[in-house]
């Protein structure tokens, strides 16, 4: 059998936990995803992260995989008799078998239980998972899409049609059912999980469910009040500034954020930003003198008051 050093290929400690897995998997996934990567044999890299994400993130899985040892990647080796008694029993060899295979199977009953001697051809086997990335746009995030997926899988490469929900959130996993490998003997097919990725947008910020955005006010609309229209994820609507709203300031609109998917949705917050012309006319610096000479407000004096 051929050893596979799967922290290697995702750039771990062998004492790395779970947060840190998942971040190198999805940091990685993105790196080689066919889809969006030059580089050379991205496909086959991808392919390789997925399968070391998929056993690492398993406890039962990678304390198997741990008690293997450490060996050089592609080294042929053999389990310790131990392991086959603890995960494999019933099994007569490993020499034709691939690790992952071993591993993929680990965890399902499918290397448990079985009579002992019984050849692993002959026993059911749940077919491969695999793992898959989708970078959607906020939009979509919102209102849900159908995008298609285009799979490197045991029989090839492989086109999905795949409907997103809304509501879904940045980081988010969703299992596609029985869409992964076939399973072997009877067992079930395997499945794909996909991770999604929303894809910064140029005018909202995203926390959940929440949106923010920067409202660029002028300064006599931060100081009398104004309404101003401002942009949603949806139609643009009115907003009613408040007088002496200050720079940084959040203006909340209720439930005008994204969809949370169970009928409800997040808030908007306005961001206010108060600007000031580059360049004034004849007339607008003579009224901002004449501001000036009449106003008592000193924005420093307020400061050292407020602390």
């Amino acid at each position: 059998m051929k050893y596979k050093d799967y922290y290697e290929t995702l750039g771990l400690p062998r004492d790395a936990d779970e947060a840190a897995i998942k971040k190198a998997y999805r940091k990685l996934a993105r790196e080689f995803h066919p889809d969006v990567s030059k580089v050379a044999g991205a496909e086959a890299k991808f392919k390789e992260v997925g399968e070391a994400y998929a056993t690492l993130k398993d406890p039962e899985k990678r304390a198997a995989y741990d008690q293997l040892g450490q060996h050089n990647p592609s080294e042929d080796f053999s389990p310790p008799p131990q392991w086959q008694h603890q995960y494999a029993e019933g099994m007569q060899g490993f020499e034709d078998l691939d690790l992952a295979d071993i591993l993929d199977a680990l965890g399902r009953g499918g290397m448990r239980g079985g009579t002992r001697g019984a050849r692993r051809a002959d026993m059911p086997a749940h077919g491969r998972d695999y793992e898959a990335a989708a970078r959607i746009s906020l939009e979509d995030a919102h209102r849900g899409a159908v995008m298609h997926l285009d799979l490197q899988q045991e029989g090839g490469p492989r086109t999905l049609e795949v409907k997103v929900p809304a509501g879904v959130r940045d980081g988010q996993r969703l299992r596609l059912k029985g869409q992964g490998g076939k399973g072997r003997n009877g067992g079930p097919d395997g499945d794909i999980y996909l991770h999604i990725e929303i894809a910064p947008h140029p005018v909202f910020r995203l926390d959940g469910h929440d949106l923010s955005f920067d409202l660029a006010l002028a300064p006599w609309e931060a100081a009398l009040g104004a309404e101003v229209q401002v942009p949603t994820i949806e139609d643009p609507v009115l907003l009613t500034v408040p007088p002496g709203t200050q720079s940084g300031r959040k203006l909340r609109l209720r439930g005008r954020g994204l969809s949370n998917g169970r009928g409800g949705r997040g808030d908007l917050y306005a961001i206010a930003r108060i600007d000031v012309p580059a360049a004034l006319t004849e007339r607008e610096r003579e009224l901002f003198g004449q501001l000036a000479s009449e106003s008592t407000f000193d924005p420093r004096t307020v400061a050292r008051q407020e602390k």
